[in-house]
C-alpha cells in the first residue's frame, strides 16, 4: 500500500516537472520572438529609406510659393549660364537660415537668393540680396562679417583656405552679393595656394559680372 503512494506521488511529480518545464521552454521561445521583433522595429527605425531626406521644398524656398520670385530665378539662371557644371552650390536657404548663418534678417531686404552646398567639406556658396534702400549698407556689413569669419577660420579644411579667402562681397545698387566659388580646385592646388585663388577669384568675377548684365549695370 504504500508503495503505491509513493509510486503515485512520483509519478505526479514528474508530470508537474514536465509541465513547468515545458511551460519554461515556451516562456523562452515567446521571448525570443519579442526580443526579434524589437530588434527588427529599432532596424526599420534606423533604415535609411524611411526617413525622409528633407524639409518639405515648400518650406524651404524664399520668395513665392513656387521658389524663388521670377528676378532671383532669372539671376541664378545667369550665374549656372557663366559657370555651368563650375556652379556647385545646391541647398536653397530659406530666411531663418539665412540670418542664422549670414545675419541678413527679414526687416534688411525685399527679396534674396542664397545658395550653400549640401556636403560640408565644399564651401562654394552664392547669396544674393535686394536691400531695402535705407538697408543696403547693413546688408554689405553684414556679409563682409560673415566673410571675415570663415577667413579666420582656423579650422577650415585645407583644400577650401583659397577658396575662402578669394571669396567677394559686391555691392550693386541695392543688392549686394556674397561669391564664393571656384568649383573643383584640385588641378590649381599643385601649383599652389595663389593658384587655386587665382582660380576662385575668376569664377566669382565672372559670376558678379554676370549678375550685373542681367541687372542691366
Amino acid at each position: 500500500m504504500k508503495k503505491s503512494v509513493v509510486y503515485l506521488l512520483t509519478g505526479m511529480m514528474m508530470f508537474g516537472l514536465a509541465a513547468c518545464g515545458k511551460n519554461a521552454d515556451e516562456g523562452q521561445g515567446n521571448s525570443g520572438t519579442n526580443s526579434s521583433s524589437i530588434q527588427s522595429s529599432s532596424g526599420s527605425q534606423e533604415n535609411p529609406s524611411d526617413v525622409p531626406s528633407g524639409s518639405g521644398s515648400e518650406d524651404m524656398l524664399p520668395g513665392t510659393d513656387d521658389g524663388w520670385s521670377e528676378e532671383m530665378t532669372g539671376l541664378r539662371a545667369a550665374v549656372t549660364e557663366a559657370l555651368g557644371e563650375n556652379y556647385w552650390p545646391d541647398m536653397m536657404l530659406d530666411s531663418e537660415m539665412l540670418a542664422a548663418k549670414f545675419g541678413v534678417t527679414k526687416e534688411m531686404y525685399d527679396d534674396f537668393l542664397a545658395e550653400i552646398p549640401m556636403i560640408s567639406t565644399n564651401v562654394d556658396t552664392l547669396v544674393v540680396v535686394k536691400a531695402k534702400p535705407d538697408q543696403v549698407d547693413a546688408v554689405e556689413t553684414a556679409l563682409n562679417a560673415y566673410r571675415d569669419v570663415q577667413i579666420n577660420d582656423s579650422l577650415q579644411y585645407p583644400m577650401n583656405i583659397g577658396k575662402v579667402q578669394a571669396s567677394m562681397v559686391e555691392k550693386i545698387g541695392d543688392y549686394v552679393l556674397f561669391v564664393q566659388l571656384g568649383a573643383d580646385t584640385m588641378d590649381a592646388s599643385d601649383k599652389g595656394e595663389e593658384a587655386v585663388i587665382a582660380q576662385c577669384q575668376e569664377a566669382n568675377k565672372l559670376v558678379i559680372e554676370a549678375i550685373k548684365n542681367k541687372l542691366g549695370q
